[in-house]
């Protein structure tokens, strides 16, 4: 095993003497000499338990995750939680880092000009306070970092890595006998790789085929050795390949405390897939994601081009995984290739960065902007209305599988500019909105969110919120009431925004209960950009409100 020292100027390995312990030489902390971090360090990057640092200033920017209130997952940005607590402001300052266990949910709120985030469950927390020494603790004047890049130890590439992976391998009869053997093969080189051991990674393997069943759990091997040797021993089942029913499977009962989970280390699992699912993996998937399961595919050939009518749900691997761009998914053309991918597959699930694959606020639901094109918006009016809408949808983390954007013009009548199944970066949404041309003409608010509901929210996914962000500039030629009532009686959360003209009983008859927090209004087209946070900020006070699955 090897960790790593890091300092912001560079990095350096130091392998410990013994193959059980690590001994780091620590120097007393002075006022002089607080170690410096940076506004991206996360707790988990650093192996001191308990230390005090000194943040930069500009650490509040969106882009510095935080997870938790009070106390927080260790995937958050340190001088972010610090800024979120209370204990220092955006100009920096130094603090005081204590790490905790691990909490089975982690609350998020907006506090301090930070929007934190919740998280079902995390491996390990921290708080943070005031940078005053305790009397009679000695603080590290150097911080220690871990890394998840490889080094090559006698033949071997070994990583600092502490997970507890599940791969879940295909023992259906499409797979044959041939097969089955090159996969049991790709295993043992994987836990040759991993350097599987009670101070590093566990591994438990399922065999899924009509039923899933465990082969043996993480407590079960405590070397690679011994685990090596209960791979080979494994039998096919045979039967179909029923990938939706193994993953509800491993939610359900493998990553117990009793099955050897370690709650420290994060818990991953690895599907390998000969060809296609004979059952569909999205929502078996979702739910495994929201307990905090990180969910990798292997994907070993595929159907041809006669029995791609059998697929049973297409694109299943970009519906199962939490990011569609390839990180969490591996495709194969051949068996015989399998062996290629262990590195790309154990650098993957022992970076620890990017294990953190969670339902929040800002990856989690179908917006839909309902434009008001009227006669008395105007041209340049109507560009500030798109520029409001590109701030808000910036903020999302966009993709097929996370937040969705789709937006309709309406005047008298109304226009599907662009649907959630479109535009699948941020990058496309943001050009769709730029593209969209101002219609003119009448007002018909009611029969916009009609059509908003039909068009865009009735091909919303179950496992979205249903979010509307209706912006006019005057009062509806037509009743809204009727159709606002409809729309959340449906699930649809409707934000009402309304500029000059606007009528406030129609924003609110707009607006999801309580009023308040869905309707805003402004005077002048030029002041909508304040709204930008408060509505994210409700967005996201609303969905940490709510019970997780």
């Amino acid at each position: 095993m090897c960790l790593f020292h890091t300092e912001p100027s560079g990095e350096s390995c130091r392998h410990s003497r013994s193959t059980s312990t690590e001994n780091w030489s620590i120097s007393v902390l002075t006022s002089r000499n607080v170690p410096q971090i940076d506004c991206d360090i996360k707790a988990a990057k650093i192996i001191n338990p308990e230390f005090i640092a000194k943040c930069p200033a500009g650490c509040q920017d969106v882009k510095y995750r935080v997870y938790g209130t009070d106390i927080y997952a260790s995937f958050s940005s340190i001088c972010g939680a610090a800024i979120h607590s209370g204990t220092i402001d955006k100009s920096g300052g130094k603090i005081l880092v204590q790490k905790v266990a691990g909490q089975s949910g982690y609350r998020g709120s907006f506090s301090n000009g930070i929007r934190s985030l919740s998280l079902p469950r995390w491996r390990e927390s921290f708080i943070v306070s005031e940078g005053k020494p305790k009397k009679g603790v000695q603080y590290p004047s150097t911080l220690e970092y871990s890394s998840s890049k490889s080094t090559p130890v006698k033949g071997k590439c070994l990583v600092y890595c502490k997970v507890d992976v599940c791969f879940l391998i295909d023992g259906s009869w499409s797979i044959g006998k041939r097969r089955f053997q090159i996969q049991k093969h790709f295993l043992k080189d994987v836990a040759q790789s991993l350097d599987v051991g009670v101070a590093g990674p566990l591994m438990g393997i399922i065999q899924y085929g009509d039923d899933p069943s465990t082969e043996f759990n993480l407590k079960t091997y405590a070397n690679s050795k011994d685990l090596k040797n209960a791979i080979e021993k494994i039998l096919q089942k045979g039967g179909l390949s029923n990938v939706g029913k193994a993953l509800s499977f491993v939610n359900k009962n493998f990553f117990e405390d009793s099955n050897g989970n370690r709650g420290a280390a994060p818990n991953v699992a690895i599907v390998m897939v000969d060809g296609w699912p004979t059952d569909k993996v999205e929502e078996a998937s979702r739910l495994a994601r929201e307990s905090g399961i990180n969910i990798f595919f292997v994907t070993i050939e595929g159907p041809d081009e006669n029995e791609k009518q059998n697929v049973v749900e297409a694109n299943f691997v970009d519906k199962a995984v939490c990011r569609t761009n390839g990180y969490y998914s591996i495709n194969v053309p051949s068996w015989f290739s399998l062996h290629k991918v262990v590195q790309p597959l154990v650098k993957r699930i022992c970076d620890s960065d990017h294990l953190a694959c969670s339902k929040t606020c800002l990856n989690s639901a179908d917006i839909g902007f309902v434009i008001d094109g009227s006669s008395s918006v105007g041209t340049g009016n109507f560009r500030t209305v798109l520029q409001f809408v590109a701030n808000i949808s910036k903020e999302f983390e966009i993709s097929d599988t996370d937040t969705r954007i789709g937006a309709v013009q309406y005047t008298y009548e109304q226009r599907l500019e662009f649907g959630f199944e479109k535009q699948s970066t941020k990058q496309d949404v943001l050009n769709a909105i730029k593209r969209i041309n101002y219609w003119s003409g009448g007002t018909s608010t009611g029969a916009a969110i009609n059509y908003a509901f039909e068009q865009l929210f009735i091909k919303s996914k179950p496992n979205k919120r249903k979010i509307m962000i209706l912006i006019t500039d005057g009062r509806s030629y037509d009743d809204v009431q009727g159709p606002a009532t409809a729309a959340h009686q449906n699930g649809v959360i409707t934000y009402s925004v309304g500029i000059a003209w606007a009528a406030q009983d129609e924003l609110e008859a707009i607006a999801t209960d309580p009023d308040k927090e869905h309707s805003f209004f402004v005077d002048e087209f030029d002041s909508l950009y304040r709204f930008v946070p408060r509505i994210i900020q409700n967005i996201c006070t609303e969905f940490n409100s709510q019970p997780r699955n």
